[in-house]
């Protein structure tokens, strides 16, 4: 996401745009007790779903 995202600091990419996803709602963690899970994943919610599903439709 880094790449995609133009940013080279993995700091930037965290404060910037994943802890505000996640705060706000549109992503969540496989392990939520444990940010630092060695297997940590990050799901859209049902809610960055449905505004993934939005952007992807003004594609078509």
């Amino acid at each position: 996401m880094l790449t995609a995202l133009e940013l080279k600091e993995r700091k930037s990419f965290i404060s910037l745009y994943l802890n505000p996803a996640i705060n706000e709602g549109y992503v969540s963690m496989l392990y939520s007790d444990s940010p630092r899970h060695p297997h940590q994943k990050h799901l859209l919610t049902i809610k960055g779903l449905a505004v993934y599903n939005e952007f992807k439709e003004m594609e078509k």
